[in-house]
């Protein structure tokens, strides 16, 4: 526990980190590559370029600062980031390694605001948030260890089947190697691959998102090629079916939980659907009767993955009713058949479909996307707490 004064200095130097803003986080992370290049290995280096964990970190610190009398309102955004640590199977050392470099960082750019005191207080701040992290991530990797099927760490897994879905979507089908069961997850979680291979420059940790329900046998992973993505090119590029992944458990704070009178729309755009596709897949494998609504906005049909699938279900399903938006349909695309609607997703199109009483909403896909339909669920008068969303990579809040 942070005593009075610790607090009182701590969120005295909130303005200084707001004057400070990315520049505090851009010094930190150079430094800290630069002292310990062996972090590259365990931060994407590519959401490093884009400036996203930089603003991702200084609003994690900033908010601290501000809450640091409160500390439970950051309960949510604690548990987020301690699931994205587990797929990066961090480690209690590493914490001391960013504390020191957080505190640096600070003597380097404010040195005269630095004074032993408020080092001081910023290293038992530092201390405590650690120590609540390394508390929760701790909880997870037993967690993890104890579920039947579960492991801690990374298990080897072959890809059964590689199946291209889309012109920039691919499916991997993966099977652990040991021929042992897996573990189960909650739909709309994601798996963490650690890749590791000659003709990447570092190894690579990243997250995707299981689009199938679980069944104790097998993952299946779909994976967007980013433009320039070392992962997402490494895995279109160079895996094939019969290869070995290393592969972490599941996790992610982001996951299905309804009542099974509950009606649901899950909403998508683009490689967004992959935790839809999962929460799907085990709300009719569980034979949800209440009313489900399936939206998704892509470019075209050649973008479209999973199109075929998703209507078959529709079919076989008739409390299941879909509504895909193409933004530029090709010429060989059918109006009615492929897609219902053209230009970008506007959910009051379908108001009259979708806003059900207690209904839960779920969406995934680009964060101004994402951002769009939060804003239009919450004119309509939908709590926040009926609102679902999950942001890929560095956490950030719609």
């Amino acid at each position: 526990m942070l005593d009075a004064r610790t607090i009182e200095i701590v969120k005295s130097t909130v303005p200084l980190l707001e004057s400070a803003n990315t520049a505090l986080t851009d010094h930190f992370y150079r430094r800290m590559f630069r002292d310990n290049p062996e972090l590259k290995d365990i931060f994407n280096l590519s959401h490093q370029a884009s400036g996203r964990q930089p603003a991702a970190l200084f609003s994690a610190v900033l908010a601290y600062a501000k809450n640091i009398d409160n500390p439970a309102v950051l309960d949510a955004a604690v548990e987020r980031i301690a699931h994205k640590h587990t797929g990066f199977a961090i480690q209690p050392a590493q914490y001391d390694i960013v504390g020191h470099h957080l505190l640096e960082t600070i003597k380097e750019l404010a040195p005269d605001a630095a004074t032993p005191e408020v080092i001081d207080a910023w290293a038992q701040a530092y201390g405590a948030l650690a120590g609540i992290f390394i508390g929760r991530e701790e909880q997870l990797y037993q967690a993890s260890e104890a579920k039947a099927g579960g492991w801690r760490g990374t298990r080897a897994f072959v890809v059964k089947e590689k199946k291209q879905e889309s012109e920039q979507i691919t499916s991997f089908l993966l099977v652990p190697a040991d021929g042992g069961p897996v573990a189960d997850y909650r739909p709309g979680q994601y798996l963490n691959l650690h890749l590791d291979a000659a003709g990447l420059a570092h190894k690579e940790y990243r997250q995707y998102s299981l689009c199938q329900a679980p069944n104790g046998r097998d993952y299946r992973i779909a994976v967007k090629r980013e433009p320039g993505g070392v992962a997402s090119g490494f895995l279109h590029d160079q895996v094939a079916e019969g290869d070995v992944l290393q592969v972490l458990p599941p996790a992610g704070d982001f996951f299905l939980e309804v009542a099974a009178d509950t009606p649901v729309v899950l909403i998508s755009g683009g490689v967004g659907q992959t935790p839809m596709r999962a929460m799907l897949d085990h709300l009719l494998g569980q034979g949800h009767a209440a009313p489900l609504h399936w939206l998704h906005a892509c470019e075209n049909g050649a973008q479209h993955a999973f199109g075929d699938d998703i209507r078959q279900r529709r079919q076989a399903h008739p409390n299941l009713e879909t509504h895909v938006w193409y933004r530029e349909p090709a010429a060989r695309d059918r109006p009615a058949e492929d897609f219902d609607a053209t230009g970008l997703m506007d959910l009051n199109k379908v108001k009259d479909r979708i806003l059900l009483p207690g209904a839960h909403y779920y969406f995934c896909g680009p964060l101004p996307f994402m951002a769009m339909v939060k804003e239009q669920l919450s004119a309509w008068g939908i709590a926040d707490d009926r609102l679902h969303y999950e942001v890929f990579g560095p956490h950030q809040s719609l």
